[in-house]
Formats: C-alpha cells, sequence, structure tokens
C-alpha cells in the first residue's frame, strides 16, 4: 500500500507530455500496448536531457511513445534510429512520427533487430534497449559494438515484475527461458570491464550502463 501511495504521489508531480505524446500513451494503454512506465519515462527523459546525445538508437520502438519522448529532450541537430519488427506497430508507430513533424530526425527500421544491428556502422551516443527481453543477451555484442566510448545503454523492464530473484525452477516452464537469459544479460552488464552498470528498481527494473572512454577502464 505505501508503495501505491508512493508510486500515486510521484506520478503526481509529474509535468504533462505534449497533447500528441499523451494521446498516444493513452491509445497504447487502451489497446495494451506496453510502453513506458510514468516512473521509467521520467528516468529516460532526464537521461537524454543530461547526456544531450546527437545519435540515439533504439531497440524497439513499439508505437513511437519512448522515441517521441526522447526527442523531445535530445539537442535540435539529434538524431533517432529506431528498429521495430511488428508491423501493425511499426504502421503506427510511423504515423505518430509524421503527425510529431519528427520524419525528418527520426528513422524507422523495420525488421528484425538481430540482422538490422549487424548492418549499423556508425557509433551512437545512447543506445535504448525495450525490444524483446529474451534477446537482450543475444543483442548484447552488437550493441556494444556501436556504443560509442562515454555512451549510454538504458535497458528497460529487467527485473521481469521481481520474477528475476526467484530460482529458475520457481517461475513457470514457460518464463524459464527468458528468465535464465536476463539473468546472464544481468551478469554480463555487471561485469564486463568495459561498463560501469547500475541497476534502478524502478517500473519494472532498468539499468543504466555507460561505456568507459578508451583506455580508462578502472585497473
Amino acid at each position: 500500500m505505501e508503495e501505491e501511495r508512493l508510486a500515486a504521489f510521484l506520478h503526481s508531480l509529474e509535468e504533462e507530455d505534449s497533447p500528441l505524446v499523451q494521446k498516444i500513451a493513452d491509445e497504447a494503454a487502451a489497446a495494451h500496448v506496453p510502453i513506458l512506465r510514468r516512473e521509467t519515462a521520467s528516468l529516460l527523459k532526464t537521461l537524454v536531457a543530461m547526456k544531450q546525445p546527437r545519435r540515439i538508437l533504439e531497440v524497439g520502438t513499439a508505437v513511437g511513445y519512448s522515441a517521441l519522448l526522447m526527442a523531445q529532450y535530445m539537442p535540435l541537430d539529434g538524431r533517432i534510429t529506431t528498429i521495430e519488427k511488428d508491423e501493425s506497430r511499426l504502421c503506427a508507430a510511423r504515423g505518430h512520427f509524421r503527425q510529431a513533424g519528427e520524419e525528418e530526425r527520426i528513422t524507422l527500421l523495420g525488421g528484425d533487430a538481430a540482422q538490422i544491428l549487424k548492418e549499423l556502422d556508425s557509433p551512437f551516443d545512447f543506445i535504448f534497449m525495450d525490444a524483446a527481453k529474451g534477446q537482450y543477451i543475444h543483442f548484447l555484442p552488437q550493441v556494444l559494438r556501436l556504443l560509442a566510448p562515454g555512451g549510454v545503454l538504458v535497458s528497460d523492464n529487467v527485473l521481469q515484475e521481481g520474477t528475476i530473484l526467484e530460482s529458475r525452477f520457481a517461475v513457470p516452464r514457460r518464463e524459464r527461458t527468458i528468465h535464465s537469459r536476463m539473468r546472464a544479460y544481468l551478469y554480463e552488464l555487471k561485469h564486463r570491464p568495459e561498463l560501469q552498470t547500475a541497476v534502478v528498481p524502478i517500473g519494472d527494473g532498468v539499468t543504466i550502463s555507460t561505456r568507459f572512454s578508451a583506455g580508462k577502464e578502472p585497473q
């Protein structure tokens, strides 16, 4: 109950998003399309405002909600590349970017992220991972290849509604693969020598990783 009261209080402090972004959030909720929780959205906006990245990569567009949030806080000359596999969500996101007048700054790539990531070659200052949770560990090598020195990697939904705490055999059989892969992903983020990672227990869990500049890894 206290957690619910605290969440309600924190939500009451939030400023309203633009009418279009709020409309996208409301429509997504009505259609049961998963988008960022409000506290996670607030953190993402703050990180983008702090980092001021000019090149952002998003893995998992959904209907474009998080891309439009980031676009509001990145530099005017910033660019977002975002990847989505689901055709219906691709169509919705494309329409939302057009309505927002952000088609020039947001490039939407349709297809399998595992293949598209291999085809990208320019470094990104900021990467937001919000795709199929069981694929994070498989995407990681390409994501790290694309993350510039000093860049930031943010990953959402890493605590899996708290089930990440459970033994593999305590979760439903259909969820065990995702459970194991997410644990492996968290271990990799925390033990890669080129990364410094914090796991933040807001929303459904967020990791924030920064890549050390060349030659500056801790000894």
